[in-house]
């Protein structure tokens, strides 16, 4: 079912917003200081193309273990994210929400856009991984 949820997304928009994640990573990449958001952009716009059987996680919580990205500065760098970039990510997932809303079978791809525009709004100092990885990272192998 992933599978085919992702080939669906992918052919019915998810293409679009994952290019534009990749669009903004390559103009943070272009100004140099910029590297560490055009990571980000990266990172989610792979996410963005193929979002069904992944999550995203805090890093830290993954790997028990603080990085430049889950400290004060990736703080800082998430805020001038907000202001810069991921108020415009969110509004395009959001705007997406709404169209697939419409119909009964567009609600799950809603539901993906929705975490999607979470996720726009402070991307620095998470990483996708697996759903079931990502389970294990926060409430142990039970």
């Amino acid at each position: 079912m992933r599978t085919l949820g992702n080939i669906i997304w992918f052919l019915f928009g998810g293409v679009f917003m994952g290019l534009m994640w990749w669009a903004f990573g390559l103009l943070a990449y272009i100004s140099i200081i910029g590297i560490p958001w055009g990571r980000a952009c990266f990172v989610m716009g792979n996410f963005s193309f193929f979002p069904f059987g992944q999550e995203p996680i805090a890093r830290d919580e993954l790997t028990n273990e603080k990085d430049i990205g889950t400290s004060p500065f990736g703080l800082i760098g998430n805020i001038i994210w907000f202001v810069l970039a991921g108020i415009w990510l969110a509004i395009g997932h959001i705007l997406s929400a709404v169209a697939c809303f419409v119909t009964i079978i567009g609600i799950p791809f809603a539901l993906q856009h929705l975490k999607l525009a979470y996720i726009s709004l402070a991307p620095i100092g998470k990483t996708i991984v697996p759903k079931e990885e990502a389970a294990r990272a926060r409430y142990g192998s039970r």
